[in-house]
């Protein structure tokens, strides 16, 4: 199969397991990874993995099936960044969900859904691994599934629920807080892209976090 995957920035940290993902399968699929939905072809399968772009019928209309993987239990979760705003509200587990894209957001067909156990202590590497690895496991079995018709409309007796996207804003802590209250935050906070931070004496400072 021609196999296409949109994740939109080199600096994701997803993406060392694309990579791998890649070069499991690049023997038997032939596999392109893009930055941009610009510069979209077609074929049979496009991912759509972390992709920020907006991706339009057009775009879709050249291959046979787009796919997301959305790492909340649609339809509730919809929108951006689901498992860290989950994470942060104090979830232990994150519902991943693979789905066909639509004009609307995370509204299509769902092909099936993996559950993630992300225990209390796990920080954002160990989050992101088992996170990512929950990924690549959809993407095998999209390729399993892929010709059968698998998708199932998403329930509609459960009202949808949205997200909004996040900002740096959203890593900022609270001075007047204990670690303990914050601690969910400031594990989910990517240490290099959107690092937990606060303000105090007139300095902003950043926060890292560390296992020892």
């Amino acid at each position: 199969m021609k196999i296409t995957i949109v994740c939109s920035s080199a600096d994701h940290p997803i993406n060392p397991w694309l990579e791998r993902w890649i070069q499991t399968h690049g023997a038997t699929h032939e596999i392109t990874l893009l930055r941009s939905v610009k510069q979209l072809e077609g074929g049979d399968i496009l991912f759509l993995i972390s992709c920020s772009e907006i991706v339009t019928s057009a775009h879709r209309a050249k291959f046979g099936v787009t796919l997301v993987i959305h790492a909340s239990d649609l339809p509730e979760g919809r929108g951006w960044s689901p498992y860290i705003w989950e994470i942060a509200e104090g979830r232990e587990r994150i519902v991943v969900t693979l789905l066909e894209a639509e004009d609307k957001v995370d509204s299509g067909a769902i092909w099936a859904k993996k559950t993630v156990p992300i225990p209390k202590h796990f920080l954002a590497p160990e989050i992101n691994q088992a996170l990512f690895d929950c990924e690549l496991e959809l993407m095998d079995m999209a390729l399993a599934l892929h010709g059968t018709n698998p998708g199932a409309p998403q329930p509609a007796d459960i009202a949808p629920t949205y997200y909004q996207k996040r900002t740096p804003e959203h890593s900022r802590l609270d001075v007047n807080k204990t670690i303990a209250d914050q601690f969910d935050l400031i594990r989910v906070c990517d240490p290099v892209r959107y690092p937990a931070f606060f303000e105090l004496h007139g300095h902003r400072y950043k926060l890292t976090l560390e296992k020892l």
